[in-house]
């Protein structure tokens, strides 16, 4: 929906705050003096598309002709045009405009069915009627599920947008999301609780919590002897767990497969609000997304799953000093499924949430290496996807060697930015992606650490090809 009226920007404060709720309220974008919240040199716009999206835009003073659109990740459906305070500042002071929507509010909060409609709308609304002209540029920018959405936008934006910076992003996809999940949990109660606890089809928050607290505790038993381990360690491997110490700065050696185990069981399972009862509570968002259950353990050959992780060796050794039978293991797994995916379900998430890898627009992935949430190893399996759809000469992908989800610096972030403005406006990549230009360009913004090393990605445990099975 077109805004009907804009507040001019010489509008004064005192005015501008007295017609936000009302203009907001009727759908009407609104101008507000940014020095309410960060300086005078900017701009701060708000609006409502016709399906009850709401965004927000923020327009430096001094802009540069760039405007970058940004997609936040799952949680409450707020608007955002920034992935954080700090960031959001230094890029206005860089003269980039910022603009970003809720999604749709009325849907579930994994927002993929509007998501990428929602914020080219948004990207409509803001050229019509805050910008003082038409952007020379629009870069998508995403964090993790947002990643996902700017991902999906590099494939559909053709005249819209120019390049893609996803960050931390669900880049594998929502069907792959679902099935290392379901691996790795199903595992978990198959091999070390009971094996009927309930895994799919939630339906509502208590369901979904009690059973993160099933796998929780058989977790926490197991960690009482070798065989516990041993068999939990293959569980994390599906789960693409990394083996990394929120306190450390370097993941847990591959020499050490025990302290490895320990660091996975310590991320999934840790803290007052576990990655775990994340996971769970994600899947009935994805359910109320899909209007049923996208996921699936029937079919899935566990060894085969295994075979390629960057986890087997550990899981390997384990199982020798446990004096277990890997292969017994693995058999019993693949001979006991019984989850079958509603096919509609199944259909809507491949729709939404799923990339073809063919992409329209130049794309540079950043990963933290140790991301506790949305594993590293999607970027592998997104590259092969985009190299399959012959696109491989617009994405680069970059990698921080950092632990956390999301776990950027706002001078990360930006030399991201610069990286991809330098390919669009050259048309060549040069060397502008890599690890070594990437840290220089970063540690030159004096935004916080720089920490972008050389690295590659193993494979994503239990990711599925197409066409999907179950």
């Amino acid at each position: 929906m077109k805004p009907r009226t804009v507040i001019p920007r010489r509008t004064a404060l005192r005015v501008a705050t007295i017609a936000v709720g009302v203009a907001v309220a009727a759908g009407v974008p609104t101008a507000v003096s940014a020095a309410a919240a960060t300086t005078s040199a900017s701009t701060s716009y708000t609006g409502t598309l016709a399906n009850g999206t709401t965004w927000i835009a923020d327009v430096p003073v001094q802009w540069n002709g760039t405007l970058l659109l940004y997609s936040h990740g799952f949680g409450p459906l707020n608007a955002a045009d920034a992935p954080d305070p700090g960031t959001k500042a230094a890029l206005l002071a860089r003269g980039y405009a910022l603009a970003g929507s809720s999604y749709d509010p009325n849907g579930s909060e994994w927002a993929l069915d509007t998501a990428v409609s929602d914020q080219f709308g948004t990207l409509a609304a803001v050229e019509s009627t805050v910008l003082p002209s038409r952007p020379a540029r629009v870069l998508a920018l995403g964090t993790s599920m947002g990643g996902l959405i700017s991902a999906l936008e590099a494939q559909q934006g053709a005249g819209k947008i120019n390049g893609a910076l996803t960050t931390c992003g669900i880049v594998g996809g929502g069907v792959n999301l679902n099935e290392y999940q379901i691996d790795g949990e199903y595992a978990i109660a198959q091999l070390l609780g009971n094996p009927s606890t309930q895994l799919v089809g939630f339906g509502d928050v208590p369901t979904a919590l009690a059973t993160a607290s099933a796998l929780t505790a058989d977790a926490t038993a197991a960690q009482a002897s070798a065989a516990g381990r041993a068999r939990l360690a293959l569980a994390l491997a599906f789960l693409n767990t990394t083996p990394w110490l929120s306190t450390s700065t370097t993941p847990v050696p591959a020499s050490d497969p025990n302290g490895q185990e320990a660091a996975q069981y310590n991320v999934m399972f840790g803290g007052g609000f576990s990655i775990m009862n994340f996971i769970e509570l994600g899947r009935v968002s994805i359910d109320q997304a899909d209007g049923g259950n996208a996921t699936w353990d029937v079919g899935t050959n566990f060894a085969r799953a295994l075979a390629g992780s960057p986890f087997k060796n550990e899981v390997e050794a384990l199982y020798e000093e446990a004096g277990l039978n890997l292969n017994a293991d693995l058999a019993t797994l693949t001979s006991n499924t019984t989850i079958k995916a509603d096919p509609a379900a199944l259909r809507s998430l491949v729709a939404t949430s799923v990339p073809t890898g063919r992409l329209a627009v130049p794309e540079l992935d950043l990963h933290t290496i140790g991301d506790n949430l949305v594993p590293v190893q999607n970027e592998n399996y997104y590259r092969h996807l985009v190299d399959q759809a012959g696109s491989g000469g617009l994405l680069r992908q970059a990698y921080t060697e950092s632990f956390g989800h999301c776990n950027f610096s706002s001078a990360e972030l930006v030399a991201g930015v610069q990286a991809v403005m330098h390919r669009v406006t050259t048309g060549h990549w040069d060397n502008v992606a890599t690890a070594a230009s990437l840290e220089q360009a970063a540690t030159a913004l004096n935004l916080g650490p720089a920490r972008f090393a050389d690295y590659y990605p193993g494979e994503l445990t239990g990711s599925v090809p197409t066409p999907y099975r179950w």
